[in-house]
């Protein structure tokens, strides 16, 4: 009897102090968000409610939003992504060597050790979960983006083993690991450096299959076939990721646009999408 108690009590008291380890672990997850570094070309943004809103250089995105770019050409929204917290620039000042007939948006370059995404024009792209938690050995990151429809690049820098960035597509989901990429919706994967593990479901079929997209290797999940990606495919990449992250300063870089008024896409399939960096093919 007393044995049967004692070993009750040491079953009640493992589960106490696991319950408060995973409490303790659950308090230490810290949720991040995402800055708004540059814009050209309109775009605006909703929080899941259905209320879209313009966005603006230096609007902080929680989870659970989408960020939806123009149909005009050369448009591109520039978002740094924040597993902990989420830097804010200063806002925009006006220029009066600027024509009045053109409008300004400021942004600030991202540091080397930032994770940044560009959402190039005809796009969606939907913001599901940015976190973090300090393990006492290592920081763990969480960052899951969902491309609805258009176009994606963007740079990862280098994660612990235990983190994970994946972005979801309409067929499938990309692991990144440390990483200069740009993918499109209908699985077009183009990767500079690092490595991408695409999970594609074959709508025809309804199988699943798996590939691995090293550095200086492009993958079309439409057609299964993996290639080495052409010097413009390169120059073109190389030309964003110093777009990008540029290091050593902090000065502001002036993007200007014209004040037209160009319709943004609604949500929904669309065609190849746009065509920087790298077209896909046809």
């Amino acid at each position: 009897m007393k044995q049967t108690r004692s070993l009750i009590n040491n079953l009640i008291a493992g589960a106490v102090a696991l319950a408060m380890v995973s409490t303790l672990a659950a308090q230490n997850v810290r949720e991040g968000a995402a800055t708004v570094a540059r814009i050209k070309g309109p775009a605006r943004y909703t929080t899941g409610n259905n209320v879209w809103q313009p966005l603006k250089v230096g609007v902080v995105l929680k989870p659970g939003t989408i960020v939806q770019t123009s149909t005009q050409k050369g448009s591109f929204v520039d978002v740094v992504l924040s597993g902990g917290s989420a830097s804010v620039p200063q806002p925009a000042i006006y220029k009066p060597s600027i024509p009045s007939s053109m409008s300004s948006s400021m942004a600030y370059q991202p540091r080397a050790e930032q994770n940044v995404v560009r959402i190039w024009e005809n796009s969606a792209l939907g913001i599901d979960k940015l976190a973090s938690q300090e393990t006492g050995m290592e920081r763990v990151t969480d960052t899951q983006l969902d491309l609805k429809t258009g176009h994606i690049s963007g740079s990862v820098k280098k994660m612990s083993a235990a983190s994970k960035y994946e972005v979801k597509l309409p067929n499938g989901v990309a692991g990144i690991r440390g990483t200069l990429y740009d993918i499109f919706a209908e699985g077009i994967i183009k990767v500079r450096v690092g490595s991408v593990v695409l999970a594609w479901v074959d709508p025809k079929t309804g199988n699943v299959v798996t590939q691995v997209v090293s550095g200086g290797q492009g993958y079309d999940a439409r057609t299964g076939v993996i290639s080495p990606l052409s010097p413009s495919d390169m120059s073109s990449l190389d030309a964003l990721s110093a777009g990008l992250l540029v290091v050593g300063t902090e000065a502001p870089l002036i993007l200007t646009r014209d004040r037209t008024l160009e319709p943004v896409s609604p949500l929904g399939p669309v065609g190849a999408g746009p065509n920087p960096p790298g077209t896909p093919p046809d």
